[in-house]
């Protein structure tokens, strides 16, 4: 994968189907794969597809920008590993960023 220029996505963003996120998470995230097909395999199932389609294509969005996912993650972590009060803290730059990518998508807030 190459790198981009600092703060530009790594990729440009893929339309929200489950063809072209699927192409976006192996350039950009294949270790997330797995947890693709198996959450594929569930929407196919139990839960509406576009609410799955919008999920990954939320987490291409994050991800293909590398300052937004690094400070995703931090929060992330924060809110896993730390106490109570660190979680809560965590929460509202978790929904922001999560808010962002929604209206960036064009896509309404869970």
């Amino acid at each position: 994968m190459t790198t981009p220029a600092a703060g530009k996505p790594l990729i440009p963003q893929p339309p929200a189907t489950v063809a072209a996120l699927r192409q976006a998470i192996a350039q950009i995230a294949p270790a997330a794969l797995p947890a693709f097909a198996r959450e594929l395999d569930q929407a196919a199932d139990l839960a509406p597809l576009q609410r799955f389609i919008a999920q990954w294509a939320v987490y291409v969005h994050i991800q293909r920008q590398p300052n937004i996912a690094k400070e995703f993650r931090h929060w992330e972590d924060a809110a896993e590993t730390g106490d109570a009060t660190q979680a809560r803290r965590a929460a509202s730059p978790i929904g922001k960023i999560l808010d962002d990518a929604h209206a960036a998508l064009g896509l309404p807030l869970p």
